[in-house]
């Protein structure tokens, strides 16, 4: 492959600033090493101004959240007419909204929580299904805004409108019955699912802290589960991938309850720009696979052109 100039994106102003920082920063060394050379641009509002002036062979998006992955800056890269790793802006724009996702995904035999979206002021005045359930926003990644809510947890019954969670955040949530079980997640790298991995958290469930902060989470991979569920997670990532529009790589999550068999294994969601940092999921799957952290990078870049 002949040396490029790549544009590495990372930073911006969503939740996962910090995270998209370190992928940034990971991906800019391994393509440095592969002799291309690198310009690290921590997004602002001034983006369209900077590619403009630098013209790259290719922009590497390793942003994470809004306005990286839900389309915004896919289309203003359609616009410029600069080619750019991970999925486009229609697939972005599903794929960041777990409702979207659900409406794309289920008529296709794809098995996912139902759910319904409420309005967080509705959740001061009661619960809107049965106890366990899950509440998050409905268009944030990396577990941002997640709450549990059950018989035995501190917010109250109904939710106390001064106790902390995403209500307090956001004007909308996505309500989901709690699936109990096993925290599962498989890499699609191109058309072909890596592996799967079972997350352990140490001490509560798998959240924004438990990805990013080593040591709170096992990451158990390959997954030590049954193969007709190991090879139903493949297959069903491949399938989402596939219709979704997804490029590059993406990661789909998924809760397994192991009392259930099958029927137990549930997609949560897709994520389009999965995170590229030390701890992250899909490097330790193309790892598993025999693919360099930096000849997975090279592989997104390739796709992307």
């Amino acid at each position: 492959m002949r040396k490029l100039h790549v544009a590495v994106l990372m930073g911006g102003w969503s939740a996962e600033r910090e995270v998209s920082l370190m992928s940034g920063e990971g991906v800019a060394q391994a393509l440095e090493s592969l002799g291309h050379r690198v310009t690290r641009i921590d997004m602002d509002r001034n983006l369209a101004l900077v590619l403009d002036g630098i013209r790259p062979d290719v922009v590497f998006n390793a942003l994470h959240g809004t306005p990286g992955e839900d389309g915004t800056v896919q289309g203003m890269l359609d616009l410029m007419g600069i080619k750019y790793t991970h999925s486009g802006l229609v697939t972005s724009v599903i794929a960041i909204d777990k409702e979207l996702t659900k409406q794309a995904l289920v008529p296709h035999g794809i098995r996912m929580p139902e759910g319904e979206v409420v309005e967080s002021e509705s959740l001061y005045a009661g619960d809107p299904m049965g106890r366990p359930y899950v509440l998050k926003p409905v268009n944030e990644g990396s577990s941002v805004g997640v709450a549990i809510v059950t018989n035995e947890s501190n917010y109250g019954s109904p939710i106390g409108r001064d106790v902390k969670g995403p209500w307090q955040e956001f004007d909308q949530l996505l309500a989901e019955p709690f699936i109990k079980g096993h925290e599962l997640t498989v890499a699609v790298l191109g058309d072909e699912a890596l592996a799967v991995t079972e997350l352990k958290p140490t001490q509560g469930f798998y959240d924004y802290d438990a990805k990013y902060t080593d040591g709170l989470t096992q990451h158990v991979c390959p997954a030590e589960i049954p193969d007709d569920i190991r090879d139903a997670a493949m297959a069903m990532a491949l399938k989402a991938h596939k219709l979704l529009g997804c490029k590059g790589t993406s990661r789909s999550d998924f809760r397994w309850d192991d009392e259930r068999g099958l029927e137990g294994l549930y997609l949560l969601e897709v994520n389009t720009q999965p995170g590229m940092t030390p701890l992250s999921l899909v490097p330790e799957q193309a790892k598993y696979r025999g693919l360099s952290y930096a000849e997975l990078v090279q592989r997104i870049v390739e796709e992307a052109l």
